[in-house]
């Protein structure tokens, strides 16, 4: 794996090469175009910028680009929400110093009281690059229970990409795992100086040949709410929603919530775990 400077500069000639040339308001130009996308002096000429100034950028060198002009030229580049934040963070991680220890997440007991007082509800609390920092008992009848396993393995990414047992349970596995590589890249810009971080993505990489292809590919993606399809052994076939949540105080950890609609088959099929969310309980 390879540093914030190497990340900038891949999401920015991806971006470029996503943008269709006839969607835009170009200067007229008669050369041939031999790759996809925009040429870097288009997208300078549309963010207002000097071709050499993008040109650095693009190259992850060291410079300090105004908000506005991040914001010109994530709009060169027609980029959503999520790919905008993924451009400020990795910038401003080009010029952090890496190897700083990571810090070791304890939710505070007032969110571990939440997250078990959701009675009948699954939740996970997810820290950086998606560690389960804490998990009621339904979450561990409906996924797993990560608080028994190893606790470099306590990792929803990592455990959605290596297990079995995930693949199993998603009808929509492709989806749900692509997604997570992609919110996974946000986490890496703003976290590049964590060497845990760059651990968790060399082992990926390693043993995940999905995972490799959909890094390469350099999409992000922030998960806010949803849907999943289960297959689970207990429970049958069925989909729960989900609503992602953050905390003012502490924005780095996010709380997840899984329900189901009152009085559908999805909710009496989450209901057959209660059951066995007791005894794990218990």
């Amino acid at each position: 794996m390879r540093g914030p400077n190497h990340e900038l500069s891949d999401f920015l000639r991806r971006a470029r090469a996503s943008v269709d040339p006839g969607r835009v308001r170009l200067p007229v130009d008669v050369r041939v175009r031999r790759v996809p996308g925009l040429r870097r002096e288009e997208v300078a000429f549309l963010a207002g910028v000097s071709t050499d100034y993008y040109t650095r950028l693009e190259q992850g060198r060291r410079i300090n680009p105004s908000q506005s002009v991040l914001d010109a030229v994530a709009r060169a580049l027609d980029l959503d929400t999520a790919g905008r934040a993924h451009l400020i963070n990795l910038v401003a991680a080009g010029g952090a110093t890496p190897g700083s220890p990571a810090a070791g997440r304890v939710p505070r007991a007032g969110v571990r009281q939440l997250v078990d007082a959701l009675d009948g509800q699954p939740a996970l609390v997810l820290g950086r690059r998606s560690e389960v920092l804490a998990s009621n008992a339904m979450a561990h009848a409906l996924f797993t229970d990560f608080g028994r396993l190893p606790p470099r393995e306590r990792n929803y990414t990592r455990w959605l990409l290596l297990s079995g047992e995930a693949r199993e349970l998603f009808v929509d596995w492709a989806a749900q795992a692509r997604a997570a590589v992609e919110n996974l890249r946000l986490d890496v810009a703003t976290y590049s100086d964590d060497p845990a971080t760059w651990e968790l993505l060399e082992e990926l990489e390693e043993r995940s040949p999905e995972f490799r292809r959909w890094w390469e590919e350099h999409r992000v993606q922030q998960r806010t709410h949803g849907s999943k399809r289960m297959r689970h052994p207990r429970a049958g076939e069925f989909t729960v929603d989900y609503e992602t949540l953050t905390f003012p105080g502490d924005p780095e950890i996010r709380l997840f919530v899984y329900t189901t609609a009152a009085g559908s088959a999805s909710r009496r099929a989450l209901e057959r775990l209660v059951p066995a969310a007791d005894d794990d309980a218990g």
